[in-house]
């Protein structure tokens, strides 16, 4: 082991010091014997992006966290697209009834997605080309229809697919016979490129059970929440 993968394994011991020295007596009494988390947040892995933090959620069992390429609700069993194992356990088994897919601007995966669909090769290795494979058809579709000016610069196209993706996603959490009508379904953009606005860091609301138009989202909120819709999409 090199001296720079040491240097990260003592970061990495020296921060969990740290963290276990901060905690209060009794963190975790209330989810000694399990979960029942106020949310599923489906995240693309980013380190950019961080799940947790972004709430500002300092209590244990109140996010459930999975995340993969390109923030996706779906997978494919034996052929046949399901609701992503990582979203569905706390629904079924933690009486979670609340999701939220959350993108991110400049999102790599969503970039290399328009790649392929635009004629480069596929990024490797095998483990990656399948989430990418998984949402090339999303973005042909937004790229064949009037949502995406293909003519713009590849950061616009981009981060208008980020935000097309999340609607997709939502829209196949809606449509799926796997999760109950009751869940509540929020769509967010992360944002820490300036791209909806000045706040770096804020969740964007984007989509809100399938409903897209800003202003009728925001009838559904708090006023003093406004600022956090916006969309980049028509």
């Amino acid at each position: 082991m090199g001296s720079d993968s040491d240097d990260v394994l003592h970061a990495l011991l020296a921060g969990n010091d740290s963290h276990v020295e901060a905690l209060a007596d009794g963190h975790f009494a209330a989810v000694q014997a399990g979960q029942e988390p106020d949310v599923v947040a489906i995240c693309c892995s980013d380190s950019r992006v961080p799940q947790v933090g972004m709430w500002d959620v300092d209590e244990p069992g109140t996010v459930f966290t999975p995340s993969n390429i390109g923030n996706q609700v779906w997978d494919e069993v034996d052929g046949e697209t399901v609701v992503n194992g990582g979203l569905a356990y706390p629904i079924y088994h933690a009486d979670t009834d609340a999701i939220a897919v959350v993108g991110h601007t400049g999102c790599g995966a969503v970039t290399a997605a328009y790649r392929v669909a635009t004629g480069a090769d596929r990024p490797g290795p095998r483990g990656v080309d399948k989430w990418v494979d998984l949402l090339v058809p999303v973005v042909e579709d937004a790229l064949s229809g009037e949502a995406i000016d293909v003519d713009a610069d590849d950061e616009t196209v981009i981060n208008r697919l980020v935000e097309y993706n999340v609607d997709r996603q939502i829209r196949f959490l809606l449509e799926s016979d796997e999760i109950d009508d009751d869940v509540d379904v929020y769509g967010f953009v992360y944002d820490f490129q300036g791209i909806y606005g000045d706040d770096h860091g804020r969740a964007y609301l984007v989509n809100l059970n399938g409903e897209t138009e800003p202003a009728a989202i925001a009838a559904s909120i708090p006023a003093k929440y406004e600022s956090a819709i916006r969309r980049l999409l028509d």
